[in-house]
C-alpha cells in the first residue's frame, strides 16, 4: 500500500467528509420533517389520508435509491427548466432524492411506532378529557418517536452509506473524492481504502451516539433489577 497517496489526499477528504456530514445531515433533518405528518397519516385508518402516503412510501421504498437520483438529476429537465435554478447544481437534486428516499422510510417506521403503542396509555389520556390533537402532542408522537429511536439509527446508517452515490452525479463527497484520487493516482485500493474508513469511522460514531441517547430515552422501557 502506497501510504503517501492517502497522505497527499487527506485534505481532499476532510473536503469530502465535511460534504457527506452536511449532506446527510440535512437530508435526515428534513425527510424527518416529511416524515413525521407523514407516519401520522400512515398510521391512519381513513383510506383517503392512508393511500396518498402509502403510494409514495411505496414507490420510494420499492424502487433503489440509485434509480431514485437518476431520475431527478436527468429527467427533471424534462418536466421544467432548471437552467440556472437550484435543479441545475447536483449537490441540489441529491439532497431532495435524499430526503424523498429517508422520508418515506422514517415515516414507515413512525407509523409502525403508533401502531405498536399500548392502547392504555391513550385510552387513559382520552380519559383525562385531552383532545385528539393533544393525545397526538402529548402522548402518541413523544413515546411512539421514543420507541423507534433503534429502528430509525438503522435508518441513519443505512442513509449514510447510500449517499455513497451522491458521487457518481459529480458531487465531492467521500467516494466522489475517492473516484478524483482513483483517476489522478491510478491507486484504486488506496483510494477507495481511505473512503472505507472515513465511512466507518462515521458509522461507528453514530451508532455510539445512538447508542448512548437509546440508553437515557429507553430507560423506562427496562424492568427494574
Amino acid at each position: 500500500m502506497d501510504f503517501s497517496v492517502i497522505i497527499d489526499s487527506l485534505p481532499l477528504y476532510l473536503e469530502g467528509l465535511w460534504t457527506t456530514f452536511w449532506l446527510v445531515g440535512l437530508s435526515l433533518i428534513i425527510g424527518l420533517f416529511i416524515a413525521i405528518p407523514a407516519g401520522v397519516a400512515r398510521s391512519s385508518k381513513n383510506k383517503l389520508i392512508n393511500f396518498p402516503v402509502w403510494c409514495y412510501s411505496y414507490f420510494f421504498r420499492g424502487t433503489p435509491l440509485l434509480i431514485q437520483l437518476y431520475l431527478i438529476y436527468y429527467g427533471m429537465n424534462q418536466f421544467m427548466q432548471v437552467k440556472d435554478t437550484l435543479w441545475e447544481h447536483a449537490w441540489f437534486c441529491a439532497l431532495v432524492a435524499f430526503v424523498l428516499n429517508t422520508g418515506a422510510y422514517t415515516a414507515e417506521i413512525i407509523a409502525g411506532a403508533i401502531r405498536g403503542l399500548d392502547k392504555g396509555e391513550i385510552e387513559a389520556a382520552r380519559a383525562y378529557g385531552m383532545s385528539n390533537w393533544k393525545v397526538y402532542r402529548r402522548i402518541i408522537l413523544p413515546s411512539a418517536l421514543r420507541r423507534a429511536l433503534p429502528a430509525y439509527s438503522n435508518e441513519v446508517i443505512f442513509m449514510l452509506h447510500g449517499s455513497a452515490i451522491a458521487g457518481i452525479v459529480t458531487v465531492m463527497d467521500i467516494t466522489g473524492v475517492a473516484r478524483l484520487v482513483n483517476s489522478r493516482t491510478y491507486a484504486p485500493f488506496e483510494a477507495f481504502f481511505t473512503a472505507g474508513v472515513f465511512y466507518m469511522i462515521l458509522s461507528m460514531s453514530l451508532i455510539y451516539a445512538f447508542k448512548l441517547t437509546e440508553k437515557r430515552l429507553l430507560a423506562y422501557t427496562k424492568p427494574l433489577s
